[in-house]
This record gives structure tokens, sequence and C-alpha cells, in this order.
């Protein structure tokens, strides 16, 4: 049973880590991996004294830890407040309709936003407009961009989301709440002295992983979403990698960007891990 699972991540984890060496070499297809002249550490000193680094890291950065502070938390609360509902057939209704987004690719839920949120055409600057107001330019519009990009991942995937902390919820034995109940806790007490550290573990693993994908950003919603007045604010490394690499056919200068990632996705994994045992918990491992 365990067989597909690891053939996934030999095929796509392990695998394609050979191709870390096009990081020290000036790599080219006609002659492969081997034959390639090898550049040493000069990628690496290019990439990071590049001036368009920090404006990437920047970017990277500020998207996602917006998803941290804001998307993160959102599942937690829609389980919670699920778990609350006592009519059967209502609660299965609401758990389809906030899964639904997931099944739609960010091609569809970006052309979905143009068509509400666009100037020209858009249902709401139309809605302004007929009421006397001012188009407002929700997709090119600097100061709402990561606001729209938050707000786009939260109602993709938050409802998703909440499906392994209702399995979490499931698990917590029903004689706690029983007890709580019978010394006079409120719903509200019983959620936080019951519920929640009942769900305190899972909350910190899912943390712990989400930080290792900290400079993951997601790049088909950010390619889709890219535009002249936003592009400063929308290039990350994701796009960087793509657009240098494939598009520039630098692969060894993109395969550093990619590195970068990875490195400091382990290197932030292993930290909360650390401080999570020092607090006491389990941890990831």
């Amino acid at each position: 049973m365990a067989a597909p699972g690891l053939l996934f991540f030999l095929l796509f984890k392990y695998f394609p880590l050979w191709g870390l060496l096009l990081a020290f070499q000036n790599y080219s297809p006609y002659l492969g991996f081997w034959d390639s002249e090898w550049v040493g550490l000069k990628y690496f000193n290019e990439f990071f004294t590049n001036p368009d680094f920090m404006q990437l890291f920047r970017n990277t950065m500020a998207i996602s830890l917006l998803n941290i502070f804001f998307f993160f938390p959102i599942p937690i609360v829609v389980a919670l407040l699920l778990n609350e509902v006592r009519k059967l057939a209502f609660k299965k209704i609401v758990q389809t309709v906030i899964y639904l987004p997931h099944f739609l690719s960010w091609v569809i839920i970006v052309g979905i936003c143009f068509l509400i949120f666009g100037q020209g055409s858009g249902v709401i600057n139309q809605l302004i407009a007929e009421s006397g107001g001012q188009k407002i330019e929700f997709m090119t519009e600097p100061n709402l961009f990561w606001a729209m990009l938050t707000a786009q991942s939260i109602w993709k995937e938050a409802g998703w989301g909440t499906i392994i902390f209702l399995a979490a919820l499931a698990g917590i034995n029903s004689e706690l709440y029983e007890a709580a109940q019978i010394d006079g806790a409120s719903r509200w007490q019983q959620a936080m002295n019951v519920t929640l550290p009942g769900i305190k573990s899972t909350i910190i693993v899912l943390l712990i992983l989400r930080l290792g994908q900290v400079m993951d950003v997601g790049f088909e919603q950010i390619y889709l979403m890219m535009s002249g007045p936003v592009a400063h604010l929308a290039d990350v490394f994701d796009t960087y990698a793509y657009r240098v690499g494939i598009q520039q056919g630098r692969f060894g200068y993109a395969t550093v960007a990619g590195l970068f990632k990875s490195v400091v996705g382990l290197i932030l994994v292993v930290m909360s891990n650390r401080l999570a045992k020092k607090f006491g918990e389990e941890g990831l491992y």
C-alpha cells in the first residue's frame, strides 16, 4: 500500500536532486550533466550580488508571511465552527461548498477574480460606477495586490485545509466535553480549554511544515496575476527562475534560486521543530 507513495517521492523528489548539479555548471543540454563546463560558485556569487535579489526576497517573504498570519488560521477557525454544527445535512452542504474551489485550477480562480474585480467589465466596478463612484483598479493597484493574492489563497484552499483539523477534532475524547459541561463551562470555554488544546499538536506540526514552504508562494497564481503596474511586487523566486531559466536558457543560474529556496525551507523546519520541542511539544520528528 505504501508503494505508490514511495514511488511518487522517488520520481518527483529524490531523483530530481541530480539536477542540483546545474547550479555548479554552465549547463548545455547537448553536453549533458557530466560534460558541461564546471563553474564552481560563480552563479551563487552572481545570484546573491544581483540587485534583483533583495526585491525577490522581499516579495516572497511578504506574500508568505501574509499567508501564514491570515490564511493559516482560517482553516482552524472554520473547522471549529463546523465542529459546532449539529445539523449533519447543513454541515455537509457547507463542507461541499467550501471544498469546491480547491478542485478549480488557478486559471479559473484568477479568471473569476478578473470577472468580479476587473476595472473594465468587473461586476464590482460596474456597481461602483452605477452608484456614481469612481472605479477602483483592484487587479492592478499596487497597494491591493498582496491582499488580493492572500484573499485568493484563502478562498481556494481554506476549505480544503479544514479536513485535517476536523479529523483531529474527531479524535478528542467526548468525556472531556461532558466533564466541562458538568463544571459549568460555556461553549466558548469548552472550545478554549478542551478543543484547542486537543488539536494543538496538529496545529504545531502543520505550522512547522508551512514554515518549510515559506519561500514557495506558488508560481501559477502569481504568474497569472502579474502585470506591468504590479510586476515589482509580483516577481518572486519562482517567477524569476522561470523567466531566467526557461525563457533565457540560463539553467544553472536558475537552479541556484531553487536551491536557495530549499535550503531556507530546511533551516526553518529544523529551527521551528527544535523550538517546538523546547516548549514541550512533540514536533515533526
